[in-house]
């Protein structure tokens, strides 16, 4: 966990002030803001159809959004050409909630996927297998590195995926859904490995979830995404312990 007291703006590897994005007459974001500070665990939480998606999908340049700005490392993504904003988008790992594996693949192949696409970040001296074992073992399970996704199991799937993630070195981890569809003990298995990730990598990371115990144990701040705005932010236990019925309905069991 970070320490919030030694923050400084020269710790905030994303900012994102006032953006808006509506579909016709559905306003789905009405003056989103939020900010990511090196090595910090972000949750953010909202019912479905808060905007969640859509502010991750304006985060990385998958949509534009109507207003508002977004920066990224220093750099705002709205005035990158489409060069600039590939190459920042490398620095950006993504953990899908289906996991996302190819399933014709064996999971040795699915590592090395990301590694082709994104061949200028490492060197010609770069050794491929020696990457895959490194992943592989960071989430342990080397042993299935030429397994088919279809011998996984959900928790297994979830693993391999964080692997194929880290793989490429990211600076920023955006967590969508990561104990989605996990019985309760390979829910709490993820949510320490990701823990350890956090750790060893130095990363920052968002986690989008419903999960309160998710929330609960990875989190360093929370901010609850209500009416397409930043509602609330705070730590578990400010939010947790608040009056407000908005935030309340989030925390009951």
């Amino acid at each position: 966990m970070i320490d919030r007291k030694n923050i400084s703006n020269q710790d905030i590897v994303l900012e994102i002030k006032n953006l808006h994005k509506s579909f016709g007459n559905n306003h789905v974001l009405n003056g989103f803001n939020m900010q990511l500070h090196q090595g910090e665990n972000l949750v953010i939480m909202g019912k479905s159809g808060s905007g969640k998606s859509v502010m991750i999908k304006c985060l990385v340049g998958l949509m534009e959004a109507d207003n508002g700005s977004i920066s990224l490392m220093k750099k705002d993504i709205t005035k990158l050409t489409q060069d600039a904003l590939d190459t920042l988008r490398a620095d950006i790992g993504f953990l899908f909630q289906g996991s996302a594996l190819y399933d014709s693949m064996t999971v040795r192949e699915n590592l090395e996927f990301p590694l082709r696409r994104h061949y200028k970040r490492f060197d010609k001296t770069s050794n491929t297998e020696a990457l895959v074992v490194k992943a592989l073992e960071n989430v342990g399970l080397l042993d299935a590195i030429d397994l088919m996704p279809s011998e996984l199991s959900g928790g297994m799937k979830r693993r391999v995926a964080l692997a194929r993630t880290l793989i490429l070195q990211p600076k920023i981890i955006l967590y969508d859904e990561p104990t989605s569809g996990l019985d309760p003990i390979t829910a709490k298995e993820i949510i320490f490995l990701m823990h350890d990730v956090q750790k060893k990598y130095k990363t920052s990371s968002i986690i989008i979830t419903h999960d309160v115990d998710c929330a609960r144990v990875i989190s360093d701040r929370m901010i609850l995404l209500i009416d397409g705005i930043d509602y609330a932010v705070g730590t578990y236990n400010e939010l947790s312990n608040h009056e407000d019925p908005k935030i309340k309905a989030f925390f009951k069991h």
